[in-house]
């Protein structure tokens, strides 16, 4: 038999909603929903009829339904993940990367956000396009600000850090692969 959390994510996804969407329509926490998911615990059957009774699913049917691994290949934006906190805000475009070899963020650096004194370096290559604003982008002894259609591309092993240096939010997409975060 399948886990469960694996199983639940998968008919989630069919149902097109994000973890916060299921665990508001359930009455369960959020932590709750993606502990389940990522099988770092199994629900009581309570829990997992309070959260299949949100979807329209019975425990019969859970158990006995085939439910396919279907790709998906289209992130409305209130699905993006959240994986910052602060001054800058990384929206990560799908919420589980295992087994992914490319990480996308919508970033978005509040005037004077920086990613730190201390330079980043990690096994990746990365690269993106501002959308809007400027963004200082510094690697290795290179600094460069960029502004709206300006973009990077490195080799993430290089030290390197970023930083808003404009009066209005900076806004990126960019890429990572594999994922860093």
């Amino acid at each position: 038999m399948e886990q469960i959390g694996p199983r639940l994510r998968r008919l989630r996804q069919r149902h097109g909603l994000s973890q916060r969407q299921l665990a508001r329509h359930s009455g369960v926490s959020n932590a709750t929903v993606s502990l389940i998911e990522n099988g770092r615990t199994d629900p009581s059957m309570g829990l997992l009829r309070r959260l299949l009774d949100s979807l329209g699913v019975s425990l019969a049917e859970f158990f006995s339904m085939t439910i396919g691994v279907e790709e998906q290949c289209f992130f409305p934006r209130s699905t993006l993940v959240e994986i910052g906190s602060g001054q800058i805000s990384y929206r990560q475009v799908g919420g589980d990367l295992a087994g992914s070899q490319l990480q996308i963020l919508h970033e978005v650096y509040r005037p004077g956000a920086d990613t730190g004194q201390s330079m980043l370096s990690h096994e990746s290559e990365e690269g993106g396009v501002i959308i809007q604003g400027r963004l200082e982008v510094t690697v290795n002894n290179r600094v460069e600000v960029l502004g709206p259609g300006d973009a990077y591309r490195f080799n993430s092993r290089l030290p390197h850090r970023f930083r808003n240096v404009g009066s209005e939010d900076c806004v990126v997409v960019s890429a990572c692969t594999p994922p860093s975060f």
